[in-house]
């Protein structure tokens, strides 16, 4: 973990700004009154919008380049159990590498050219960790954010999950933070989980998100679900009601009450890293955790791997494919019960049960 931190803060320190990223960032959004107020950096500059009323549309300032349309507050999304759908498509642990992120969906027909969605009455999930690391995290999270309003006037649908960054970012843990985005918040006169407020757009909508969700016979969660944690019979609901409240709090706040100590820590479902761990749980204990949970695989991000992997005789699905270093990223695809990894390029090419892989030891 040290070596990997190390490294990351080495090149943060050799990388200027303006070398790594777009110096245009932009919009920070907060519900003002009745309307918005919108904030954008472009070109050291700050600039200000302020809208009357709701819903309203925001017109590309700099940094994300499309026109928003933000209807008001977001209801929260909390159904636990959906059926699963006849198109599918999973990945996580975005990092802020919109580039790549948004090849994988167009390659595959999720958006179009222009970034919207066409994917019809399909469905994506994004199992978390859309924060840190790379230089286009804002971008990543309004085109979410649009997309999830795009599918669901199609017939579709857009799950974003909660991963283990979400809570860093937003409870102060800025270590991964791409330094963009600590000298916008220090130019927008906010520390940068202030610009995520329970006030403003995306985190009042980040706030609205769970940490876990069933669709078919197939649980989906950032890190993954732990022998600790199935012992304490909670179901998704009620692990989401504990976790979800908990966005934006301090790792200080969470340790002082012990079931979010063991919930937000290590044996969690935003940490856990045992399917891929050597030795790793018995195919009998697998089976235990996933009958506790009404399924039958268990899909999670987090680890990250070379590609998309079926682990443990398909029980797991491990799709964090290293989106985060902007050259690898894979997606998982679903239809009609067949199962594939869709590549950068457009091919699909079957996901193939492994025995097994290892977890890096960068969190």
């Amino acid at each position: 973990m040290l070596k990997h931190r190390f490294i990351y803060l080495l090149l943060s320190l050799l990388l200027s700004p303006a070398q790594a990223a777009p110096t245009d960032d932009g919009p920070y959004v907060d519900f003002s009154g009745q309307g918005l107020s919108a904030r954008w950096r472009c070109a050291g500059e700050t600039i200000t919008r302020h809208v009357e009323r709701l819903p309203a549309t925001l017109p590309p300032v700099c940094g994300h380049a499309k026109t928003l349309s933000i209807p008001g507050p977001a209801p929260a999304d909390t159904q636990a159990e959906l059926p699963a759908p006849e198109r599918l498509a999973v990945l996580s642990d975005i990092h802020g590498q919109f580039g790549t992120f948004t090849r994988l969906l167009q390659a595959h027909g999720i958006v179009d050219a222009t970034l919207d969605w066409a994917y019809g009455r399909g469905e994506l999930v994004v199992v978390g960790d859309i924060f840190d690391r790379g230089p286009e995290v804002t971008e990543s999270l309004w085109l979410l954010y649009s997309l999830e309003q795009q599918a669901r006037a199609a017939g579709g649908r857009v799950h974003v999950l909660l991963g283990n960054h979400e809570f860093m970012a937003l409870g102060g843990d800025l270590r991964y933070v791409h330094p963009r985005y600590l000298e916008s918040a220090k130019a927008l006169g906010r520390s940068y989980p202030a610009l995520f407020g329970a006030d403003s757009v995306l985190g009042q909508w980040l706030r609205q998100k769970p940490v876990l969700r069933r669709l078919g016979d197939a649980l989906y969660l950032h890190g993954g679900i732990s022998p600790a944690v199935a012992e304490l019979k909670l179901d998704i609901a009620k692990l989401n009601a504990k976790l979800m409240p908990t966005l934006g709090q301090s790792k200080e706040q969470l340790r002082a009450e012990p079931l979010l100590a063991l919930l937000a820590g290590r044996e969690g479902p935003l940490w856990y890293r045992g399917y891929f761990e050597t030795p790793g749980l018995s195919a009998a204990r697998l089976d235990a955790l996933t009958q506790a949970f009404g399924a039958k695989r268990i899909v999670v991000g987090h680890t990250s791997q070379e590609r998309v992997l079926a682990l443990h005789g398909g029980a797991v699905l491990a799709v964090d494919s290293s989106i985060k270093d902007g050259e690898h990223g894979e997606l998982l695809l679903m239809e009609n019960g067949r199962m594939e990894r869709g590549l950068q390029d457009g091919r699909r090419l079957p996901l193939e049960p492994t025995t097994g892989a290892t977890a890096p030891a960068s969190p």
